[in-house]
């Protein structure tokens, strides 16, 4: 194995773990050594990758948590550091982008969507750059979207609190150097299960210069350089896996 990618004897916690982007990352580390703690709200399902990873010999913890509750993620990293006595690697993936006309968003909907994609992640980040920091130190990957940088009519709480993402990780890059890296990941269309909710179920060409939705194990490569010590001298960071979409 590639040593800058080889992961032996290190643990990643991945949020929204259980599916789609989450789901090839924590696979991915899976593959190449790493111990995984899987995350979403649903355990059952949490338990079923966690499964898989065993499979392939390394140690899996599968944990239910709702983060986009202050609490929660506090709970959650208190977990996931007592499961193996260390966090190496943090991805921030779990969010939500339901589409509604501006002025129909209920305080209700503004509220949850800007919990669990800006206010859990900050959370959850927060706590577990600090105890990297006073441990061996870590890599931190927040998951934003390509909607964070262009206009996003009917999802405007979505690309506002992923913007909030994007601004959050260069601080938090400052904040806990040298021994903590944290960086953006941007996807931007990938056939996950979301593809059900668009007309032609992500099968057709979109206007981007890649020409078509990307596939969800193609998030990999990007997620691995970032977790790796390819990317020592990367933090704070914004890194595009988008098909070239502006």
């Amino acid at each position: 194995m590639d040593p800058l990618f080889d992961f032996t004897g290190k643990v990643a916690l991945v949020t929204g773990g259980s599916r789609g982007l989450g789901y090839q990352m924590v696979k991915a580390f899976a593959e190449r050594g790493c111990d995984v703690i899987i995350a979403s709200r649903k355990l059952e399902n949490c338990e079923k990758v966690a499964e898989e990873c065993r499979a392939l010999g390394v140690q899996a913890k599968a944990l239910s948590a709702h983060v986009g509750r202050w609490d929660a993620c506090t709970e959650l990293v208190e977990q996931a550091w007592d499961a193996f006595g260390h966090v190496d690697i943090l991805v921030n993936n779990a969010g939500m982008s339901p589409a509604q006309p501006s002025h129909e968003v209920t305080e209700k909907l503004f509220d949850s969507v800007v919990n669990l994609n800006f206010k859990g992640p900050f959370r959850i980040a927060s706590l577990m750059a600090h105890r990297m920091s006073e441990a061996n130190g870590g890599g931190i990957i927040n998951v934003s979207s390509s909607g964070s940088m262009m206009p996003l009519p009917k999802t405007i709480p979505y690309g506002s609190s992923k913007a909030a993402l994007n601004a959050m990780s260069k601080s938090l890059a400052w904040e806990y150097a040298p021994k903590v890296r944290v960086n953006t990941l941007s996807p931007g269309a990938f056939r996950t299960d979301i593809v059900e909710a668009w007309p032609d179920k992500g099968k057709g060409p979109i206007p981007i210069p890649r020409g078509h939705a990307a596939e969800p194990e193609e998030i990999v490569t990007a997620a691995l350089f970032l977790a790796s010590p390819a990317s020592v001298n990367v933090t704070g960071s914004l890194v595009r896996c988008d098909g070239g979409q502006h």
